[in-house]
């Protein structure tokens, strides 16, 4: 008797991206495919026609299990990732992948993990644009150095070794998420970091796996100074008390993280 296949989701979040999510969504092929049970993009109230281009790839590509959601309100990228985390429990995924839809990863990058089932071993895979074997495209040195420095200062705080605190390219084990730690962690942009924090307070296995990174015209919603001074705070608090892992970080308090779905 065969053993069953894993129920993989992939999560592609989404906001006033139109041009690049046609070409994220144009990665899945069927070697990809393979191995994907579901995809979900979860469009977070874009003012462009994000929306629409998904709509027509949906339509020219039955043969891909796509589902686009949109958030019932702005709720930021990590509200995003909450509502996909919520989707994946709801319908019992074993797995879920988180690719960003501004087209600066690519999903083949986690074809070895995907290929030989690295995923099973671990609480979560998460890429890495900052180790050896990662490849970057237009991305400054200068931001290059910084992200090191704050992946070292992570690394020192949950003594493991830390190659990235947030790429867009990221998989995670659906049983890790069924508890809702996370529900408390920024919606803004630095969830990704709480969620490395967590990584040590909680006791979840990680791996650290190289990809590739490119911007080409991609529009950043990154404040470099303000967020970095946010991080470092979050970091020292953390580091003087680790339950504070547990308080709330969010700015606005959501009871609920809805989506409506569009496709059907």
């Amino acid at each position: 008797m065969s053993k069953a296949k894993d129920k993989i989701l992939l999560f592609i979040p989404a906001y006033n991206c139109e041009n690049q999510i046609k070409r994220v969504l144009s990665q899945l092929d069927s070697e990809i495919m393979q191995y994907i049970t579901e995809v979900i993009v979860v469009n977070n109230r874009s003012t462009d026609n994000t929306e629409q281009a998904v709509l027509d790839f949906a339509e020219a590509h039955p043969e891909i299990p796509l589902h686009l959601l949109r958030n019932a309100d702005n709720y930021g990228l990590g509200g995003s990732h909450k509502v996909a985390f919520g989707y994946a429990v709801k319908n019992k995924f074993d797995e879920i992948i988180v690719l960003h839809g501004d087209d600066q990863g690519n999903i083949h990058d986690f074809l070895p993990v995907l290929q030989k089932k690295l995923y099973k071993a671990y609480d979560c895979i998460l890429g890495a644009r900052f180790m050896l074997g990662s490849r970057l495209e237009g991305y400054s040195l200068f931001r290059t150095f910084g992200n090191v420095v704050y992946d070292f200062l992570f690394a020192a705080a949950i003594r493991q070794r830390v190659f990235d605190l947030g790429s867009g390219l990221n998989m995670y084990q659906v049983s890790m998420l069924k508890d809702g730690f996370y529900e408390r962690f920024p919606d803004d942009l630095t969830f990704n970091y709480c969620m490395v924090m967590a990584l040590r307070f909680y006791n979840q296995t990680c791996r650290f796996f190289p990809i590739s990174w490119r911007e080409t015209d991609q529009v950043s919603n990154v404040k470099m100074t303000s967020q970095a001074i946010k991080v470092l705070k979050m970091l020292f608090s953390f580091v003087d008390c680790p339950t504070t892992i547990r308080g709330e970080y969010r700015t606005k308090v959501v009871d609920s993280y809805r989506a409506e779905e569009i496709t059907r």
